[in-house]
């Protein structure tokens, strides 16, 4: 599969099958994510697979309380992103810059998960909107750290949709906005 082919077809599933999702599949995304590019080297980010029923339909409730999400339910597997402390080199450029480098880091590296994910037959799909007050309380997570996404995964019960998208001409430029 060329890479353009994995980016036709990842895509954010909300609907997932009752199979289990195979240890090594969710090792393999791990391993591709813990490669992923970030500034200076940061790596600040740390992913939390829960796949414990009890635990991950706790989590899942997290994401569907609030009137949104509710599909994580239906996910055999939910994955916490936490934002991890940056290294010093990438803190000042963060404040120098005024750009939270941090979160681009662990953005890339959600995606890079998501993108192993659908090599391997699984859906994905990212979650910001959940009560992150309560998956840090659920997954002990330490109070000075924050938790951006969560991603649901599991074996997609839907076929791949159609990709309706912007014509480049709307979406990019060449040397001007």
């Amino acid at each position: 599969m060329t890479f353009t082919e994995l980016a036709k077809i990842r895509q954010s599933d909300r609907k997932y099958s009752d199979q289990p999702v195979d240890k090594e599949k969710l090792q393999q995304c791990i391993e591709t994510t813990r490669i992923a590019p970030s500034a200076n080297n940061s790596q600040p980010w740390k992913f939390i697979v829960v796949d414990d029923p009890e635990l991950k339909n706790k989590i899942a409730e997290c994401a569907a309380s609030l009137g949104m999400n509710g599909f994580a339910t239906q996910a055999p597997v939910m994955v916490a992103l936490v934002l991890e402390k940056m290294n010093i080199l990438s803190k000042i450029g963060s404040v120098i810059k005024d750009k939270e480098y941090s979160l681009l880091d662990i953005g890339i590296a959600a995606n890079q998960f998501c993108l192993q994910a659908a090599e391997l037959g699984l859906g994905t799909c990212m979650i910001g909107w959940f009560n992150e007050k309560e998956v840090k309380m659920l997954l002990h997570i330490p109070s000075g750290r924050r938790v951006p996404l969560l991603i649901s995964v599991g074996y997609p019960a839907g076929a791949t949709r159609e990709k309706v998208r912007k014509a480049v001409g709307e979406m990019s430029g060449w040397n001007t906005y």
